[in-house]
């Protein structure tokens, strides 16, 4: 990464180019090289980019780690720079900054699509299709769209939101996108939406999940790493990348969860966002560098890429 970190103004050929210009993110998204697909046998790495977009800041305890742009740009730039980094999940914004930086050369690119359930928002729930929609991603050679999808049988917005989540599926599937779904059984506990993490409710978020929309060709689930996560994988056929979320633990503890997972059948990979972006020590290369040495990737895959 060729720019100056102690730079306010290093950034500023975005505004610009947004400014003067703004056909350019179609045009650089149009020219960049795409990634050569996946494989069974390789586990995918996408660093995932979209809480800003939901008024999610925080991590840990910092409680508005993920505000200054320029920093979380300098991040994903740093993990991008990673050759085992396979790409990144993005809400348009910061997608098309990255688009413009030229930092998505070879990768993967999904694009966010529900944000409307805002962090706090008294209808939560109602997770409204804001961003990215499949056309759009469509037009900028995108490989799929991810969507949250808590499923919380106290609120009747959950029905609303299933639909729109099996909408986009179908839509994705039609444009031949990867459906990326992060399903969750949820609950409000003392007004806050709380995810039910125990292995019994996760395998139900699943069950939910993968049966939504006209066609599950497409489809990959995004889910967090809990307690019996062998049974948890025994839940699905679908490929299934390991989630992140806000990093509780000690890195270690939280690395070694990640790799034991990471050898279960139909798991695809690692998309983790503020752990790797956000760690403690604040060596976002380490962190990533130690996340990409948790792959399993085979000689299986080797083989076929070699015979491709």
């Amino acid at each position: 990464m060729s720019v100056d970190l102690e730079d306010p103004r290093r950034y500023e050929s975005i505004t610009r180019r947004r400014l003067e210009d703004p056909a350019s993110v179609l045009r650089a998204a149009q020219l960049r090289q795409k990634h050569a697909g996946q494989v069974l046998g390789r586990q995918n790495f996408i660093i995932a980019a979209d809480h800003p977009a939901r008024g999610a800041l925080s991590v840990g305890k910092r409680a508005t780690a993920m505000a200054d742009r320029r920093q979380l740009l300098d991040r994903l730039q740093i993990a991008l720079q990673n050759p085992a980094c396979d790409g990144v999940l993005a809400s348009p914004d910061i997608l098309d900054d990255l688009l413009l930086l030229g930092a998505l050369e070879g990768k993967l690119v999904f694009g966010s699509m529900n944000r409307g359930g805002l962090t706090g928002l008294v209808n939560e729930i109602d997770d409204r299709f804001t961003g990215h929609s499949a056309a759009a991603l469509a037009a900028l050679g995108a490989d799929g769209g991810k969507m949250l999808t808590r499923i919380s049988y106290e609120d009747p917005d959950t029905v609303k939101t299933l639909q729109a989540t099996a909408d986009a599926i179908s839509d994705l599937a039609e444009h031949q996108l990867v459906a990326m779904v992060e399903p969750f059984i949820s609950k409000r506990v003392e007004g806050k939406v709380v995810n039910d993490l125990r292995p019994d409710a996760v395998i139900k978020s699943m069950g939910i999940a993968s049966g939504l929309g006209a066609s599950s060709a497409y489809t990959w689930l995004k889910i967090p790493v809990v307690q019996e996560m062998e049974r948890v994988m025994a839940a699905t056929t679908l490929p299934t990348v390991l989630l992140g979320g806000d990093p509780a633990g000690q890195p270690d503890e939280i690395f070694a969860s990640w790799q034991e997972a990471l050898a279960l059948p139909s798991v695809q990979g690692l998309t983790v966002g503020r752990t790797l972006l956000y760690p403690e020590d604040g060596d976002v290369a380490g962190a990533v560098a130690t996340a990409a040495s948790l792959l399993n990737n085979s000689t299986t895959a080797a083989n076929a890429e070699g015979q491709a």
